[in-house]
């Protein structure tokens, strides 16, 4: 058997293939592509094979050098056949002729020969005919990929089809190994994903090809890669992707004679004119979508689940991202015309999905349609600036839109403070994405600063504090320090909770001095949520031996409820091994510090966190922690929930309520700094790390009598709409010449509300703050050649529930308090579908569906009672079904 001949050069430059004269090489070709979870069963997977048989000649060698070749590959018997041999009468391929599954037209490109210039073994040229299908040309790129190779071992860039990469190859005695760094590629493709670990994919590629070798002649080379993806915090959600190329050499014959010439520009004119050159790297197409529905007709099929009432239910989180892709591809006009047409009580439905898309088409279609000027349109206007702050991927020009809507008029002043807190947490989104430096961003920095510095007015200086809590702006923070030790009340706090936002290296040593002199109150008297505001910083942020002391010495010098307070918080760090816990640990050595007196102080105050969940590479947390008064009246309740992926944190929920000045309705006398303090009550809420407007309850005395008067306690909606929180696509051009995508979304309809009751006449306090959500995440693998596709599609979904009550009846000291945190039962659902679909629409389908009962329960809040909260699940029986569609 003759072989493709590889001749050993001694001179500077390294060879490859390289082809003997007048010989017709006959080989056969392979590729195939499998799909799956990554269980490492591929007689599971979906997925299809294309072999062919190869036919190799050499046409031309320069004669000034044996490495400088021109040769021509055709492919030959193209056929396509199911990779699951178990598939039997189910095979989507059973009874069909290749040029019905590839079509006539695709097949004679296919096997139309195409043109490899090779220097050195390199690619320097490809040749094929103009307006071939890029799918079908991709397939022979593929092949023609193959024979670039070298001989030596070493680090090289080479162009073949998958783009630009990084190639090390390992020459040994019997086969050369070229191992392709993926992730090096330079290739323009499509897509984007969710910057933050928490909310993120992680995803692997590899890519090896080894050429055996027999007595210096290669005999076959063979080419596997591999994509996994996996999402960070739900690793249910993957998949992976196998492409694997097999090239056999078979025999040889008598071939061509070479071509005499030395410019292998009229070499290619003498065989033929038409041939030009295109590039070797692959070209993105996209295949037709057959009987697809209109913008029009798929948002009429699912409006029904996107109506308010079904908000609640996974199905309607289906259809919101099923139709936010459907508008990625969409145009501006058509867009317009849904959003005209649409009633009022589905269009925030609609405006949370078209936000959402984030194309440029989308974005001015939304912009266009929404009014600021006008009052009647309020709640559309914020659903659209919510679904801007949830922006899985915002670009430059979503934040100048808003600051160009910033600095025009508004019908509502809430709307106008939304759209500065979210170019906040824009201008956060796309600094951590390396866009800081960006004209709109930099525009944005100085009018949140500039702004903070001149504002007179209180409710300016409140929306700017609230765009730099999202910002976190390392310029910002001497702004921060002087309205938090200078400035009264809600101003002073504020800055002290924006500060706490700051990660660990921006608590600098000042910071803490300035928080130090906050809680010890060295220049000026303080309110006690501004003091333990900067405790929390000093006690999260390294603290040292001394700061630790002073904080302990004080507990039994505080008002009643805040020795109670910080005792509880000190407890907290050592019971749950927060950071500092090993240097409170270190303090409480000293008897000074640890005695009976100063640890056995009443009151109801506490604070207490937990475990929501917890894995070997992930957990979820909780913790609330609750001030009051001397006169036992609500202060300020925290509530807090984060999820972790290892060491890196995402702030899924914040919702605080807070109260003040109230002590005048029951006769009691204020604390010590909170003398003049406004009666206010309010609710302020941050959902994955974006600080929201807070909502007000009631704001000084006489709106407080009228509210109380009229006897209301219905429930004030905090934030509610549908969010993209996962969104990642991927598309992929494999070696072997087909294109893959890989795609993971989730969406969660959301509703928190809260509400504040206050009864004179019990002389009881009650909140109340309730959170719904139903979630869906998905999870897409998808591989085409134009004319056959398979999919693997993977997802889970649930329905969830979490309500917070506490009760207060101060009627006596010390006073009676109720704490409940309650998860009702969960419904979990996860499903799998695999297909194969052939271009005319003839598919093969097997869907998997397991649904599991998670108990609801009660999660502890004190310390006194601190067992975690037991999950109980109960799985249903799976259920599968395959067959024809």
């Amino acid at each position: 058997m003759c072989c493709l001949e590889m001749y050993f050069h001694t001179g500077s430059h390294t060879t490859g293939l390289s082809l003997n004269n007048d010989r017709l090489y006959k080989l056969t070709y392979s590729t195939e592509v499998f799909l799956d979870r990554g269980k490492g069963n591929l007689q599971d997977s979906v997925g299809y094979r294309i072999s062919s048989n190869v036919d190799v000649v050499l046409l031309w060698r320069s004669p000034d050098g044996d490495d400088n070749q021109l040769i021509q590959i055709t492919m030959k018997d193209v056929n396509v056949e199911n990779v699951n041999q178990r598939r039997g009468e189910k095979s989507i391929f059973k009874g069909k002729k290749s040029s019905q599954i590839i079509r006539k037209e695709n097949l004679e490109a296919m096997q139309r020969p195409v043109l490899l210039h090779l220097i050195h073994g390199k690619i320097k040229e490809f040749y094929s005919y103009q307006n071939e299908p890029a799918a079908i040309e991709n397939l022979k790129r593929g092949l023609a990929s193959l024979f670039q190779m070298q001989l030596s071992s070493g680090t090289t860039n080479e162009v073949d089809i998958s783009g630009d990469c990084k190639v090390t190859y390992q020459a040994q005695q019997d086969k050369v190994t070229k191992i392709k760094a993926l992730d090096s590629c330079k290739i323009e493709r499509a897509g984007f994903t969710t910057p933050h670990q928490v909310l993120g994919v992680t995803s692997k590629a590899t890519s090896v090809t080894t050429y055996k070798i027999e007595d210096s002649f290669v005999v076959a080379v063979l080419s596997e890669e591999i994509h996994a993806l996996r999402l960070n915090f739900l690793q249910s959600i993957a998949g992976k992707i196998v492409s694997r190329q097999k090239l056999e050499l078979k025999t040889t014959e008598a071939g061509l004679r070479l071509k005499p010439g030395k410019q292998v520009a009229a070499i290619i004119k003498a065989v033929d004119s038409k041939y030009t050159a295109i590039p070797i790297v692959g070209q993105v197409f996209q295949s037709k979508c057959r009987g697809c529905p209109s913008l029009s007709e798929h948002w009429q099929s699912i409006r029904k689940h996107l109506q308010p009432d079904n908000l609640s239910k996974a199905e309607a989180v289906r259809s919101f991202l099923a139709f936010v892709k459907h508008l990625r591809t969409a145009k501006k006009e058509e867009i317009l015309q849904i959003l005209k047409a649409e009633n009022k009580e589905v269009l925030p439905q609609l405006v949370d999905a078209v936000t959402s898309a984030q194309t440029p088409d989308s974005l001015d279609a939304i912009l266009d349609f929404l009014d600021f000027k006008s009052t009647e349109s309020v709640i559309l206007q914020e659903r659209f600036l919510y679904a801007c702050a949830f922006a899985s991927h915002p670009d430059e020009e979503l934040l100048r839109a808003l600051i160009s809507k910033f600095k025009g008029s508004f019908g509502s002043n809430d709307i106008r403070e939304s759209v500065m807190i979210i170019i906040g947490a824009l201008v956060r989104k796309l600094c951590q994405k390396e866009g800081c430096k960006l004209k709109g961003v930099i525009e944005a920095k100085k009018l949140i600063l500039g702004g903070l510095e001149k504002a007179e007015k209180k409710e300016d200086i409140m929306m700017y504090l609230l765009a730099l809590k999202n910002a976190r702006l390392p310029e910002g923070i001497p702004l921060l320090l002087k309205y938090a030790e200078t400035r009264e009340g809600p101003i002073s706090h504020l800055a002290a909770t924006t500060l706490q936002r700051y990660d660990v290296p921006f608590i600098t040593d000042e910071v803490k001095k300035t928080m130090n002199r906050i809680y010890h109150q060295n220049r000026k008297i303080h309110e006690k949520t501004v003091r333990t505001t900067a405790a929390a910083i000093i006690l999260k942020n390294n603290p040292s031996y001394m700061e630790v002391k002073n904080i302990l010495l004080s507990i039994g010098e505080l008002p009643k409820e805040m020795n109670k307070y910080m005792l509880s918080i000190v407890q907290d760090i050592l019971r749950f091994e927060m950071p500092a816990s090993k240097m409170v640990r270190r303090v409480l050595k000293e008897m000074v510090a640890h005695n009976y007196d100063r640890f056995s102080k009443s009151g109801s105050s506490s604070a207490y966190t937990g475990y929501v969940e917890r894995t070997s590479h992930s957990a979820s947390t909780y913790s609330l922690d609750i001030l009051y008064s001397g006169s036992g009246i609500l202060r300020r309740s925290n509530l807090n929930i984060f999820q972790y992926i290892e060491k890196t944190p995402l702030h899924g929920i914040q919702v605080v309520i807070e109260a003040q000045g109230l002590e005048a309705l029951i006769a009691a006398t204020p604390d010590e700094g909170e003398e003049n303090l406004d009666s206010y009550a309010g609710l302020s809420a941050l959902l994955f790390d974006v600080q929201l407007r807070p909502v007000t309850f009631f704001n000084g005395y006489s709106d407080l009598m009228s509210k109380m008067l009229s006897a209301s306690s219905d429930p004030m909606s905090v934030v509610k709409g549908l969010l993209l929180l996962i969104d990642h696509s991927q598309e992929l051009q494999l070696q072997s010449g087909l294109k893959a995508n890989m795609d993971v979304q989730g969406g969660l309809a959301i509703d928190i509300t809260g509400a504040m009751e206050f009864s004179l006449w019990y002389r009881e306090s009650k909140t109340r703050v309730k959170n719904r959500v139903s979630v869906l995440i998905t999870g897409d693998i998808t591989v085409d050649s134009s004319f056959v596709k398979a999919g693997l599609e993977i997802g889970a979904e649930t329905e969830a529930g979490l309500e917070f009550i506490s009760t207060v009846q101060f009627s006596q000291y010390p006073f009676l308090v109720c704490l409940q945190m309650d998860k009702e039962d969960v419904p979990y659902r996860q499903f799998e579908t695999k297909y194969e679909r052939l271009s005319t629409g003839r598919g093969y389908v097997s869907r998997k569906r397991k649904e599991s009962l998670i108990g609801g329960c009660e999660f502890p809040l004190h310390q006194e009672n601190s067992d975690m909260c037991k999950v109980v699940f109960a799985p249903q029986p799976e259920s599968s079904s395959s067959g024809w569609f």
